[in-house]
């Protein structure tokens, strides 16, 4: 039998006899050989989320050094040094006292409900696109509605405040909160999936892991201060992205919502939003109607 097909023993068996393995799901299978599972999950956990975030920031990062894109900021304004220091160690705490706990207990509260951990081959991808699009429409229905609480007197002064420090955004702000608030929106995050494994007992963490790097490149994308013209929310008008979310941090008001434009505009909160869009338009092609003059 080679080494690409799963034995009938250990971790890479445990979904039977003779199926094939691809190369990732070897090199997964392989991650927990001789060692201790929660404290594999934990560090893997740990390290997927600091280079997907810092990872995606990046580009972003980059784009402020181009002038040709300088185009596509939403606000013409510059992120300072000491913005940029002041954010990363604001980051640092968090991960490492906030974060880092939470990836520590998740493993056994998940394994509890009867998440599989080592298990090979892993699901399908329809299996986890159907399953990703579930925690996404979960995550933005608990963050529109725990985001609007948060912006309610004593909870925004001494809750939700900390992250509107920036009100022209970049990338890093993205996880930059009060620790209150990070375990709280935190929640909307791995609520779903401990919903989902709780009530089916039916969960592979890959899944998991696969459904927060979505999270974190949309999260950092929406504070990232861009809008590109190949921008998602081009091609799909009911993504908010960063256009969507970078009025709310100017304005700190209406646009709640994370992923998708849908709770805003059922309850009428991008009213203000779309008012200052339309002057904005009016006040471009009046200055481009002067040029032609």
């Amino acid at each position: 039998m080679s080494n690409a097909t799963v034995a009938g023993s250990g971790a890479a068996g445990a979904f039977g006899q003779g199926a094939e393995l691809n190369l990732l799901e070897q090199w997964w299978s392989a991650m927990f050989e001789g060692r201790d599972e929660w404290l594999v999950i934990t560090v893997f956990s740990l390290v997927v989320h600091e280079v997907v975030y810092f990872g995606r920031f990046l580009p972003f990062w980059l784009c402020d050094h181009i002038p040709a894109l300088r185009k596509y900021k939403i606000q013409d304004k510059d992120t300072t040094p000491a913005q940029l220091w002041k954010c990363f160690k604001g980051l640092m705490f968090s991960h490492t006292f906030i974060q880092l706990p939470l990836m520590m207990l998740f493993h056994p509260t998940g394994k509890m409900f009867g998440m599989k951990i080592t298990e090979v081959p892993f699901p399908g991808w329809q299996e986890m696109a159907v399953q990703v699009g579930l925690f996404m429409v979960f995550e933005d229905a608990f963050h529109y509605w725990f985001h609007r609480a948060l912006h309610y007197g004593p909870l925004y002064r001494y809750i939700h405040k900390q992250h509107h420090e920036f009100s022209t955004p970049f990338g890093l702000t993205a996880e930059y909160a009060h620790p209150i608030e990070i375990l709280i929106l935190g929640t909307g995050t791995i609520g779903g999936p401990l919903l989902w494994v709780m009530a089916t007992g039916d969960m592979h963490i890959f899944t998991v892991l696969t459904w927060i790097v979505l999270r974190l490149l949309q999260t950092v994308d929406s504070h990232s201060g861009y809008d590109f013209p190949w921008s998602l929310r081009h091609f799909l008008p009911i993504w908010a992205g960063a256009e969507h979310h970078d009025y709310h941090h100017m304005a700190f008001v209406n646009n709640f919502s994370t992923s998708f434009r849908w709770w805003d505009y059922l309850c009428g909160t991008d009213t203000k939003f779309h008012a200052w869009k339309h002057n904005q338009a009016a006040e471009k092609a009046l200055q481009e109607a002067k040029k032609a003059n």
